[in-house]
Parts: structure tokens; sequence; C-alpha cells
């Protein structure tokens, strides 16, 4: 699974990468029925707070995480320690509005690295008419863009955060996925995604890597938990290691967890809606 010479070259260049194969067909059906088996036991969906740090509630997930056909490529762009700070669900249902304005990650994170990526695996389908993600190539260079926030009903982002790249449009450049299939990007490259006008539901799990000198520069405390390699800087609390889904440690640890990133996201926010 490693990146060959031109993908690397091309992350570098313009902040992403898109598709790698990851999942074979039983992989990702065993996972989605996990999932989704969960979410029959929740009246067909995962509670607001179950979407963030999502792998400390579910076993498959932080296996899935540690799976060397993500780290692979992972370490050949951050190198090989690597700190997984974030895991986070993705879900549009069949016909559903929900859309994901313009918006750089690096802008609420208070994450202090450049170098922190995206892994976005999907679990369906993802292709246009599932509502996609789409980037703008370049755009982890330079300065963070102006966001502002618009708390729109259907936007999944915590804040509706967004920027204005209306005349840009044409530039972006969109990341179809079939299902088992991942893209990378940096988390300071702009991106977005529209609606699912498909009759599938469209399934995606994100997952943020960086490396261990990456400090948090705005909450007063923060977890991660390390992947591969070594972190000899220790910024961030080593996270438990659940011992199977919903392990009362874990899930105790991930309350505590779930509310710092929250209180990093909305830190200056006019409103806090809460959506993790």
């Amino acid at each position: 699974m490693l990146l060959n010479a031109s993908e690397i070259e091309q992350f570098d260049r313009d902040g992403y990468i898109s598709p790698v194969s990851v999942l074979k067909n039983d992989e990702v059906a065993g996972l989605r029925d996990q999932l989704e088996t969960v979410e029959a036991r929740q009246h067909g969906a995962l509670y607001p707070e179950q979407r963030s740090k999502s792998y400390l509630l579910f076993k498959w997930l932080h296996d899935l995480v540690q799976d060397p056909r993500i780290l692979d490529p992972v370490a050949q762009l951050i190198g090989s320690d690597i700190l997984l700070w974030n895991t986070l669900f993705w879900i549009k249902e069949a016909g559903s509005n929900s859309f994901v304005s313009w918006h750089q990650d690096t802008k609420y994170w208070g994450l202090s690295s450049d170098q922190v990526i995206t892994a976005w695996i999907a679990l369906s389908d993802a292709g246009i008419d599932e509502g996609c993600m789409r980037v703008m190539p370049g755009t982890h260079r330079g300065e963070v863009l102006s966001h502002e926030d618009s708390y729109h009903d259907d936007n999944m982002l915590t804040r509706g955060q967004e920027i204005n790249l209306e005349d840009k449009e044409m530039e972006a450049v969109y990341m179809p996925l079939k299902a088992g299939e991942m893209s990378i990007h940096n988390y300071r490259l702009a991106h977005a995604s529209g609606p699912n006008i498909a009759a599938d539901r469209r399934i995606g799990i994100s997952m943020h890597f960086m490396p261990p000198d990456t400090r948090q520069i705005v909450g007063n405390w923060d977890c991660a938990m390390l992947v591969r390699g070594q972190d000899i800087y220790s910024n961030f609390e080593s996270t438990p290691i659940p011992a199977c889904d919903f392990d009362p440690e874990a899930v105790a640890f991930h309350k505590k967890a779930s509310k710092a990133v929250n209180e990093v996201l909305y830190k200056g926010a006019a409103v806090n809606d809460a959506k993790l």
C-alpha cells in the first residue's frame, strides 16, 4: 500500500491524494455491519457525542486505525512516529440535505503542526451523487483563509464555519471513493462536500494523524493515541485501550476527551451548538 513518488509529489504540491485502496469488500461489509448493529440499538443512528474520538468507543475502530495499510502511506508523508488525534464519523443518509461547507481544519483544531493529515475511509460508495469530498488544490500552503460561522442546520460542521470560494468553484477537484478506498489530505487544505442524493447511505470515517512534536495550543488538555513508533514529547495524554465496544474505562475517558475537543472547536464562537 506504499505511495509512489508521483503520489508523494502530488501530496506536497496539491495537498491531497485519492483514491488509495485499503479494505477488501468483505472487510468493508463486516465493519459496516458492526456500525449499523450499534445504530439499530439506538433507533437507527449514532448519538452526536459518539461521532468524535470514536476509537475509544468501538474496538473495531481502535483496531482499524492501526492497520498497516492505512499507516504505511501516512508514515511516508509525516514520518514513522505517528499519533492519532481524533476519528470522526461522516454519515449522510440517502436523500439527506446534509453538507459540509468550504473550510480548513487547521483554523479550529488548535494543533501546532502543519503536518497533520486526514485519512478518510469510505464504508460505502462515496461518489458525487453521494456527496463525496471536494478539495481546492494548493490551499494547504500560505495563510489560513478567512472563515465565517453560519450555524446552518444542515451543515455537519460544529459552527457551520465557511470560506467564501464561490468564485473558485471551477478549480475544485472531486475525490470520489469506492467502498474500501481512502483519500488523504493535509488538514490545512480547503475542502467541502455536498448532499447525498443517492439511494444508499454515505458512510465515512476520518482519521486524523500527526507527528508527536505537535502541541495543543488552544485547549488546556488534550489526548492522543500512539499508533506507530515512539512519542518522546508527551504533549498529549495517552488514551486507554478498549477491551471491547463501550469498555467502561474507555467510555469514561471518552467523555472527558469529547468535552476537551468541543471546547477547542468552539473557542471564541458566538454560539455553542455542541454537535459533537
